[in-house]
């Protein structure tokens, strides 16, 4: 067995041997490394018998159609089979179209079908689903310069919230922010967690991306009286204040309480028949889900070492498995609570996005679609066959991690989202864009390549993995169409050649941050010349607020945590952000922004309203301010390569939900950002 035939096996199979770091030094990626991810492949290449098999099984499948093939709408139609066989393509309206197809230019050539949709097609001996996608993703109006704000969901306050940010507290600050003019609310991801275990709280590591955090439902969602009827039950009450005091998020304890209050509600609770409705529509998806929660919570909180689905008894190992059926059966109430818990956010979030729409936002809620999933988590064990194991996502060194990072999240298996029609996926772009007027795509890069590092090993030792990224977009534009839903990805980073422009041409957002907009000798970029078809935002969730940043807030607490490495106190970087921030006042000064001497390190909420006017001058379709600079605070939500050292996820706003944004200086602050739109 040679090297040579292990990376040819490696680049038919969509991974790159080699990787260029962000000095433009190429690296060779190491053999172990593309083992172990052509494992996750299902591509055993242990051996030279191995790798031939592993290539005669590549060559085979795309001998064929897959169960579903992309399309572009108005555009001929082109496949990869011989001949010029007859047609049967029949549309979803029902409307069957038939006839012969032709060869052009090496390819099979079907004519343009002008109806986007999933559609039939039988040609030859192949059956497909034909995708007919639009070349572009829903988009904002022409001629409009809409703008919004940027939340974490946890971090609003309101009376009842036992303290963590719910939907009905998303409802009331959208409700606000829609009487200040703002088109749409931008918020952090809400996806399923793990109810048997309250430690596990990042919203971009969830159980899953097809379901809800229930910890985001009120627990009045059901009426005051049923609340206080739980409260007393449970004996809670006292906890449930002092949760609500709290300056940071209690995950744990507030989880275990919340769950205590919905549960006890559960078990008085007579029935709904919207209840049956959500979960018959929820199907085998739900069902899934609600036994994962109820099975984990069974076998975990029994025995710590089985955490993870892998460890489970065989009779549980998959939905389909024997055990699981008995199971449900033997604990169909619990099952149940687990449905139900989904039937509440699922309402809650839809209320949210409903009452900010009535309010006059034109956009609405935009939900985050996190990178991944944690592996031992619901969709893991749910679509074993769609999901990578063994490997799990990261990215190679870099200036900011010389070591590489390993995020601990498993990602999607190109091979198994083609094998099986892209369900997974289109599973959760509809979820995402179930109850939103938008949809972030978190490290939207992804649709490309990921860095996947093999379990155990360090970040250094991972590799890109390419996915199919015409039928990915394409399905995100057919899916955008239908949900009336606009497409950001987050594009920050080392990008794929050609990627961003790939981006624009589908009609996806990509950001424009504004510490970030700079040339090459560092000076800023004229927000006129950001990209008209980007969002323009302050900053994201993992860099500091405009506040921060001034003050070097984000230094000092690298500094602390000795994240700059042995012996650096971070005093190079402060002299570089001194530079940074006279080029930014300088530009600012320059578009109008801003006059006179630099404000001083302390003055954040004077610097604030000036980032803010200037992002909102940018020529970018939509501009989001996070609350956190609205409020012009210091402290950033999360500080990437730290956990618990920092409180990641954890803060929480000053002010009500309802009100915060009716502050003088706030409601000032924002007046300034509509107008400079």
């Amino acid at each position: 067995m040679s090297d040579d035939d292990l990376r040819d096996l490696a680049r038919e199979a969509g991974i790159a041997a080699q990787w260029r770091d962000v000095h433009g030094k190429d690296h060779e990626v190491e053999p172990g490394a593309m083992r172990a991810i052509l494992a996750a492949l299902e591509m055993p290449a242990d051996s030279a018998s191995a790798i031939r098999e592993s290539r005669e099984k590549l060559a085979a499948e795309r001998r064929g159609l897959p169960p579903l093939c992309t399309a572009i709408q108005d555009r001929p139609i082109l496949l990869g089979l011989p001949g010029e066989p007859e047609f049967r393509l029949t549309l979803e309206s029902g409307e069957v179209r038939q006839g012969r197809a032709w060869q052009q230019d090496g390819l099979l050539t079907l004519p343009a079908v002008h109806e986007a949709g999933y559609h039939r097609l039988r040609i030859g001996d192949h059956e497909t689903t034909l995708a007919v996608c639009p070349q572009r993703c829903h988009g904002i109006a022409p001629g409009t310069r809409p703008w919004g704000l940027a939340a974490q969901l946890y971090s609003p306050r309101r009376r009842g919230d036992a303290g963590i940010g719910d939907f009905t507290g998303l409802a009331q600050l959208a409700t606000s922010a829609a009487r200040h003019g703002a088109d749409a609310i931008a918020i952090s991801p809400v996806h399923a967690q793990f109810s048997a275990d309250p430690e596990r709280f990042s919203p971009y590591a969830p159980s899953s991306r097809l379901f809800l955090n229930v910890l985001h439902a009120d627990p009045a969602a059901l009426g005051e009286e049923s609340l206080r009827a739980a409260l007393a039950e449970t004996r809670l009450a006292e906890e449930f204040a002092r949760l609500e005091s709290l300056e940071l998020v209690d995950w744990p304890a507030a989880t275990r309480l919340r769950l205590a209050l919905f549960r006890e509600i559960f078990n008085r609770f007579p029935g709904d028949p919207a209840f049956d409705r959500f979960r018959a529509e929820g199907g085998e998806a739900l069902e899934s889900h609600a036994r994962f929660e109820a099975l984990h919570a069974h076998l975990y909180g029994r025995d710590p070492a089985l955490w993870h689905w892998k460890d489970w008894p065989s009779d549980y190992a998959n939905p389909n498995a024997p055990g699981v059926a008995r199971f449900a059966e033997e604990h169909g109430r619990e099952v149940a609570f687990h449905a139900f818990l989904q039937w509440i956010a699922d309402r809650g979030l839809g209320d949210a996005q409903a009452a900010f729409k009535s309010a006059g936002a034109k956009i609405g809620l935009i939900a985050d679609l996190a990178v991944g999933t944690d592996g031992g988590g619901s969709h893991g064990w749910s679509r074993q066959g769609q999901i990578l194991q063994g490997v799990n996502v990261g990215a190679p060194p870099d200036i900011f991690s010389p070591l590489g990072q390993s995020w601990g999240i498993a990602a999607f298996s190109p091979k198994g989202l083609r094998d099986n029609a892209y369900g997974a996926f289109l599973e959760m772009l509809r979820a995402a864009m179930r109850h939103a007027g938008g949809v972030r795509i978190d490290h939207v890069m992804g649709l490309a390549r990921l860095w996947l590092v093999p379990n155990g090993q360090p970040a250094t030792e991972g590799a890109y993995l390419h996915f199919p990224v015409d039928d990915m977009l394409r399905l995100v534009a057919l899916e955008s169409q239908r949900h009336k839903a606009i497409v950001v990805g987050e594009d920050l980073g080392t990008l794929p050649e050609g990627f961003r422009e790939r981006l624009d041409s589908a009609g996806l957002m990509g950001l424009r941050v504004l510490y970030f907009e700079q040339r090459e000798d560092k000076t800023f970029v004229p927000p006129a010349q950001w990209s008209p078809v980007a969002v323009a935002v302050t900053t994201t969730h993992d860099l500091p607020t405009v506040a921060g940043w001034w003050k070097g807030r984000d230094i000092a607490w690298r500094a602390g945590l000795g994240l700059f490495g042995e012996g650096k106190d971070g005093s190079e970087q402060r002299q570089e952000r001194l530079l940074d921030r006279a080029r930014l006042w300088q530009a600012m000064r320059e578009n109008g922004m801003a006059e006179g001497d630099m404000p001083d390190a302390d003055e954040g909420g004077k610097i604030a309203t000036i980032a803010a006017r200037q992002v909102a001058s940018a020529a970018c379709a939509l501009a989001l301010l996070p609350l956190e600079d609205a409020l012009a605070l210091e402290e950033a939500p999360n500080l990437p390569g730290t956990t618990g050292a920092h409180p990641n996820w954890r803060r929480r706003l000053p002010g009500e939900a309802a009100t915060l944004l009716d502050e003088p200086e706030t409601a000032a602050r924002l007046n300034a950002f509509a107008k400079a739109r």
